[in-house]
């Protein structure tokens, strides 16, 4: 990545907000491709946008954005998140990476790389353990680079639709 034109920045709002509700729309354009479920519908990135700025309150989470050459092409959402009591009480409060996000002509850059960093940091400032992912099964390319960044699958859930 070339440090003179691209950075990771905290969100600013409402001046990102346009270029954040892009990036939730293309998030969902690229995971139909294989994953049928996805909102297409005009209203969902508002829908989303709103349920996002509640949680991101709520769970004293952090919004990133990728900047190359002065322009947003990407972004990060990260946010504190408990998990069940099974789970041993050092790792059981982390820090969950929910949206992440870089647009086509970014890629490649090693933005979102460094958007995971910047959600590294920020858990590890909010003294978290671990910080988890969500991934669908059928996106290889996050998945791949998930493991380029060091991350290991901890569980699967499986579907069948009836």
């Amino acid at each position: 990545m070339n440090q003179h034109s691209s950075l990771i920045r905290d969100a600013r709002l409402p001046q990102d907000e346009p270029a954040i509700l892009g990036f939730i729309n293309g998030l969902q354009d690229y995971e139909a491709v294989f994953e049928p479920d996805r909102r297409r519908d005009p209203d969902f990135a508002v829908e989303h946008w709103r349920e996002l700025q509640h949680r991101c309150a709520e769970r004293h989470g952090i919004m990133l954005i990728a900047e190359d050459g002065g322009k947003a092409v990407g972004w990060a959402f990260a946010h504190d998140q408990n998990a069940e009591l099974f789970v041993v009480a050092p790792e059981r409060h982390h820090g969950f990476l929910a949206e992440l996000y870089v647009a086509p002509e970014a890629r490649g850059k090693g933005l979102g790389r460094a958007l995971i960093e910047g959600c590294e940091a920020w858990a590890r400032t909010r003294g978290h353990k671990l910080l988890l992912v969500g991934v669908l099964a059928r996106n290889g390319r996050a998945i791949r680079s998930y493991e380029g960044a060091g991350y290991t699958a901890y569980g699967i859930t499986m579907r069948r639709y009836l």
